[in-house]
């Protein structure tokens, strides 16, 4: 209903101030007629309401023109942000009526790539505040929406290799790329690389900063030359790996195991992304570990950028299910959407913990604890995991700082309702994934911009990687000691590389640091 009211406005707001030109000869008009001919209130009443409809109708008409074919594109990007965009109000050339102005046309043309009008139209973008001080860090456009739904659910042209890039010291601009894990049934998966495996070279060109998205984004096939760490610098060893991408669905449960240590039945469970189309397959691996009588969830979100909101509610209830319906989650938009909404309005954008999928029950723990592993590049709707079960239940958070992604987004369309594909223009496929909405606990924290600090920190070195789901793998290792009491075995390596983060396969593959909604706002 809000949303229906809001596009009647977004519309009729600038025929409104064409309007403005005729109102007021339309009452002297009126006045007039009444002066000279006394004629009675109810024609007067209709010749205005006639007139009135007239100039709305001749304003309509306007608005309906259709934009230069070549601006149509960049006419969207403008449409698209102006209205939705979670900073709108800070940006100068997305303000209303912006499009209204002489030099509009002029604007959009002068952006012969609708990726830079895009980018320009953001605030502080990292990528023209790459230092620290960006505020939008997160918000992208592809031409092709078909690859960016492709991408949200999880399918990506890949070959396996999960994989995190680093400066190999503080100011280089020289990269090394650590291999995280190898996604089954993938290419990679057949070859001689694993875990731990270091490379700096692709096709025997040097990775850089400036170079590495060339390198291994833009080829379906490279080979990776591998390299070694002596103490000091990384150089190469003579071994490489022939590699090729294929269209590949991961399934994001890498592992789902029960670990048992004295009276303690631990279950563990590494997820790698929020995909919804696996979540059916989440609930029965929690039906898998409910069924073996655990008494403690270890769960790792390392490597997950985040995804799905809904898939984060439903993971979020499997691990409790004594908090059904209770808000988890509260979500705001940007100051034009807010300021209209009514009780009812506000109430939709809270998000409660759920009892089932599509009306099959969840497989809840009924946990009042739960331990989850995090690095930096745990993000999105994995940090709303842990942000939202905090003020329900104990949680413990293993391993490192996480990204800081406390906004999402929705895929935004060039057609009728932005947010679905009814009425979309044919003659592009663009599609934008601005962020929209930030989002806060039930408590109303979601303040962490720079990340939520770990309860006990230890930060994953790729000289003690370790094996994932091994009880001697550092940050497993931690999080068992402080189920069971027992005593740690701490890794301090001194001696590993202080390697700068840079990005990861998940960044690079499209996957990014999502959190979106993959269903239409209310109302459209």
């Amino acid at each position: 209903m809000l949303q229906e009211k809001r596009d009647f406005f977004y519309v009729k707001k600038y025929c409104f101030y064409d309007a403005a030109k005729t109102k007021d000869t339309t009452f002297t008009f009126i006045q007039n007629i009444d002066n000279l001919h006394d004629m009675k209130t109810t024609l007067k009443s209709v010749l205005f309401l006639f007139l009135f409809a007239f100039s709305l109708q001749s304003c309509e008409d306007q608005d309906d023109v259709a934009a230069p074919a070549d601006l149509q594109i960049n006419n969207f990007i403008w449409r698209g942000l102006n209205e939705v965009y979670l900073w709108q109000q800070d940006v100068p050339n997305l303000a209303d009526g912006r499009n209204l102005q002489p030099d509009f046309n002029q604007f959009l043309g002068g952006y012969s790539h609708p990726e830079d009008l895009f980018e320009d139209l953001l605030n502080r973008p990292v990528s023209k505040y790459p230092n620290g001080d960006a505020i939008d860090r997160f918000s992208w456009i592809v031409e092709d929406y078909t690859v960016l739904e492709q991408e949200l659910s999880g399918v990506t042209k890949n070959n396996g290799v999960d994989f995190r890039l680093s400066r190999v010291a503080n100011g280089s601009n020289d990269v090394v790329g650590f291999v995280r894990y190898i996604i089954p049934n993938s290419d990679a998966s057949t070859k001689a690389i694993k875990r731990g495996d270091l490379f700096t070279s692709v096709n025997g060109v040097k990775l850089t900063v400036s170079n590495y998205e060339e390198l291994l984004l833009n080829k379906d096939s490279y080979t990776l030359n591998l390299a070694d760490y002596n103490g000091s610098t990384f150089t190469l060893n003579g071994k490489s790996v022939d590699l090729t991408k294929t269209v590949l669905e991961e399934n994001p449960i890498l592992i789902n195991k029960v670990i048992t240590s004295g009276s303690h039945k631990i279950g563990y469970l590494m997820y790698n992304g929020f995909y919804p189309g696996y979540d059916d397959k989440l609930n029965q691996a929690f039906g898998e570990l409910k069924s073996q009588g655990i008494t403690d969830l270890v769960l790792d979100l390392r490597y997950n950028g985040g995804g799905s909101v809904t898939s984060s509610i439903r993971l979020s209830s499997m691990i409790t299910g004594q908090f059904d319906t209770q808000i988890f989650a509260k979500t705001q938009f940007n100051n034009k959407w807010m300021k209209d909404m009514t009780a009812e309005d506000l109430e939709s954008l809270n998000y409660r913990f759920v009892n089932n999928i599509d009306g099959k029950a969840l497989n809840s723990l009924n946990l009042n604890t739960v331990y989850i592993i995090t690095t930096e590049s745990t993000a999105s709707a994995s940090e709303l995991v842990v942000n939202g079960l905090k003020p329900y239940i104990n949680v413990v958070q293993i391993g490192e700082t996480t990204t800081g992604k406390n906004v999402g987004s929705y895929t935004i369309y060039d057609s009728e309702t932005l947010f679905t594909k009814k009425g979309i223009n044919p003659n592009h496929k663009y599609a934008m994934q601005p962020l929209v909405f930030k989002i806060s606990n039930s408590a109303g924290f979601g303040d962490y911009t720079q990340g939520l600090q770990p309860t006990y920190e230890q930060f994953e070195k790729v000289s003690t990687f370790g094996v994932l789901g091994e009880t001697s793998e550092p940050l497993l290792n931690l999080a068992i000691s402080k189920i069971t009491g027992a005593t740690a075995k701490r890794v301090l390596d001194d001696s590993a590389p202080n390697t700068p983060y840079l990005t990861d396969s998940k960044i690079i593959n499209g996957l990014r640091h999502g959190m979106y909604f993959q269903n239409a706002p209310v109302g459209h």
